[in-house]
């Protein structure tokens, strides 16, 4: 993927998401209020950086945002479950495969990851707009368009912002520009979005 300006990027994103069309949720045409704007993983650490000043941008404009960094969301699974530590413990005995099944069996969708979202929408009423991060580092353990098609049932009274490191093309999703992810539509490119 080529480099982008991350700083300009996150300007235009402020400007789109501050628009009453983006925070009513109008002229989606009855769609999802899902959105995704993607980049280049080489620039994770600006993004992030950048993530945070759009959070202080917006707040002081009195727009509340709940952020769900999906990485935080399956330490906190594991750790309710008793078993992060003794995952720890035997991850090198276990070796990747075995992990992975582990993992996969631990990480419901629909009966931990979405209540878990549901849990930390819910616990910030006034949030105006969903942000989700953290998306790379919970691979392969869960996938995006999973979350989103998940997702779309259990919080769809605010926008939901995902921020991909990787391209979307508002048919696919490719993370980190390599691994072809499912087919996903029903989000808009807010990269290309116009409001």
């Amino acid at each position: 993927m080529r480099r982008e300006n991350i700083v300009k990027k996150f300007d235009k994103i402020y400007e789109k998401v501050t628009t009453e069309a983006f925070l009513q949720m109008k002229a989606l045409g009855g769609e999802v209020p899902f959105f995704i704007s993607s980049y280049p993983i080489e620039q994770q650490n600006e993004v992030y950086s950048e993530i945070e000043r759009l959070k202080h941008r917006l707040y002081e404009k009195s727009i509340e945002v709940v952020e769900v960094n999906l990485y935080d969301i399956v330490i906190e699974i594991l750790q309710e479950r008793n078993i992060l530590e003794r995952l720890l413990e035997k991850e090198k005995s276990l070796g990747p495969d075995k992990m992975e099944k582990t993992l996969l069996g631990v990480l419901d969708i629909q009966k931990s990851v979405i209540p878990h979202i549901q849990r930390k929408v819910a616990e910030n009423p006034d949030a105006k707009i969903l942000f989700l991060t953290g998306i790379g580092e919970v691979y392969p353990y869960l996938r995006s368009h999973v979350i989103l098609n998940n997702l779309q049932n259990a919080v769809k009274h605010i926008p939901t912002l995902m921020f991909y490191p990787g391209t979307y093309t508002g048919r696919s999703l490719e993370l980190f520009g390599r691994f072809k992810d499912d087919n996903y539509y029903r989000a808009f490119s807010l990269d290309t979005t116009e409001f």
